[in-house]
């Protein structure tokens, strides 16, 4: 009984602090630091001190979230010369991937993680995950929302405020909710 309890104590001590990740925490709170739309260049560098693979060029324009349990530094790679913009919002409990020369509006939400639907009683089912892949040259605008496990094609643009709840082909504008194709691009 008593090896139960402790069991059930650790488990729920583990799902607390699963989140936890004190480089990122002391990263992060430097950023925060920084006036919104100076230090863009100063911002990929004390990242990459934590871990986070950024490529060379690449440009941050004020804080991001980071969110994720585990190790979700070794989950987030950003590739050269991207611009990403302020507020944007990184669910790491996948990889996300932005491949060079992606844009990145305001406030984006990329996420990694949603629930099956589960029974009347409790629709929120169990968690799953998937992975997001932006490929180079992509514009993701303003305040859009990328779903699990999508993958954004190489030189596609997402509208502001779109819903992205399947892949989109390469040089294609989408946007709406949920996004659709609006044309296809040269």
């Amino acid at each position: 009984m008593f090896e139960t309890r402790f069991a059930k104590l650790r488990r729920i001590i583990g799902e607390e602090i699963g989140a936890w990740q004190p480089h990122l925490i002391i990263m992060n709170s430097l950023i925060r630091l920084l006036p919104r739309y100076t230090a863009a260049r100063l911002r990929p560098r004390l990242l990459r001190l934590a871990g986070i693979g950024i490529g060379h060029g690449t440009i941050i324009m004020g804080p991001l979230r980071l969110h994720g349990y585990g190790a979700i530094h070794r989950r987030l790679r950003i590739g050269q010369h991207c611009v990403i913009n302020a507020d944007c919002f990184f669910d790491l409990n996948d990889c996300i991937t932005i491949a060079d020369h992606v844009g990145i509006g305001h406030e984006v939400m990329i996420l990694t993680a949603s629930h099956t639907m589960g029974a009347a009683d409790h629709r929120a089912g169990p968690l799953t995950t998937a992975p997001v892949a932006i490929e180079s040259g992509a514009w993701i605008g303003a305040r859009a929302l990328l779903l699990p496990g999508i993958k954004v094609g190489a030189g596609s643009v997402i509208a502001a405020g779109s819903v992205v709840t399947r892949d989109v082909p390469a040089n294609t504008l989408v946007g709406g909710v949920p996004a659709k194709p609006i044309r296809h691009l040269p």
